[in-house]
């Protein structure tokens, strides 16, 4: 058994497989809560993405990890496929609707100060995100994963939150800051799609990367990030494009010409 199998293997998802549980049961109440008396109520389409979201990481947490390819698969399950559907899901306005109004604005107050608005820059997200993966593999710290399970927890709590920033900051539907155009969103995201892709053929090739295994497991694991990150990232770009409204400009108004009077005119 190599040393992939014998660390990750080692590890039961135990009590974490009730967080993803409890959160949909908090949501699915909070949503309940919103039926008046005429109908309406909470979309049923964010209830079913934040069902999926809740879902997804289910199965990454339960998901036996018994080697590289299995992990990639957790990681791809936590940190990109469930946080996109817990964001599309629109949690925070579902809580603003849901608390006090004297909290909501507390909350919204909180939202709009400057560090949480550098923070939710895209950029951030993908520093997050991209930036945590090549320091996970081109570093000695996925092999301290394999024999600490804490570490191994925390790494994946790092990968949820930090996807669910990123997530909500291209295309989130929650209120937040001043988010950058779409545009500029669209760029950050293409540069995601090439970290990952970079990332992926140095873990095929055996590059630079320190991830203990035989190579055909580094390269299974490769691949599974290579066309899971893609479907991932489609996603995200589909959720972005669909909420996207272009600014029109108002038209002109029109120059009524003036009648000439009668003395002025030759």
């Amino acid at each position: 058994m190599t040393p992939a199998h014998a660390g990750h293997g080692a590890f039961a998802p135990g009590p974490a497989l009730l967080v993803p549980l409890a959160l949909f049961w908090i949501y699915l109440a909070a949503a309940l809560r919103q039926r008046g008396p005429g109908g309406g109520g909470w979309p049923h389409r964010r209830t079913a993405a934040f069902g999926a979201g809740t879902g997804l990481l289910a199965v990454g947490l339960a998901l036996p990890a018994g080697g590289f390819a299995a992990h990639m698969w957790q990681h791809l399950l936590i940190g990109m496929l469930a946080p996109l559907g817990l964001v599309l899901g629109a949690p925070g306005t579902l809580l603003l609707r849901t608390v006090h109004r004297r909290r909501g604005r507390a909350l919204v107050r909180l939202l709009r100060r400057p560090a949480v608005d550098a923070l939710a820059h895209p950029v951030i997200g993908l520093a997050l995100t991209a930036g945590g993966l090549y320091l996970l593999y081109l570093t000695p710290l996925y092999r301290a994963t394999l024999t600490s399970p804490p570490l191994h927890h925390l790494v994946h709590l790092h990968f949820l939150l930090a996807g669910c920033l990123f997530t909500w900051s291209v295309a989130g539907p929650d209120p937040g800051p001043h988010r950058p155009r779409v545009p500029v969103r669209l760029v950050v995201l293409g540069v995601a799609v090439a970290a990952h892709a970079t990332l992926s053929q140095l873990l095929y090739a055996g590059l630079a990367v320190d991830v203990p295994g035989p190579p055909e497991q580094l390269r299974a694991g490769a691949t599974v990030m290579y066309y899971g990150g893609d479907l991932a990232e489609i996603g995200l770009a589909l959720a972005l494009l669909a909420t996207w409204r272009p600014v029109r400009k108002a038209p002109r108004p029109a120059v009524r010409s003036c009648p000439v009077p009668e003395a002025a005119r030759p």
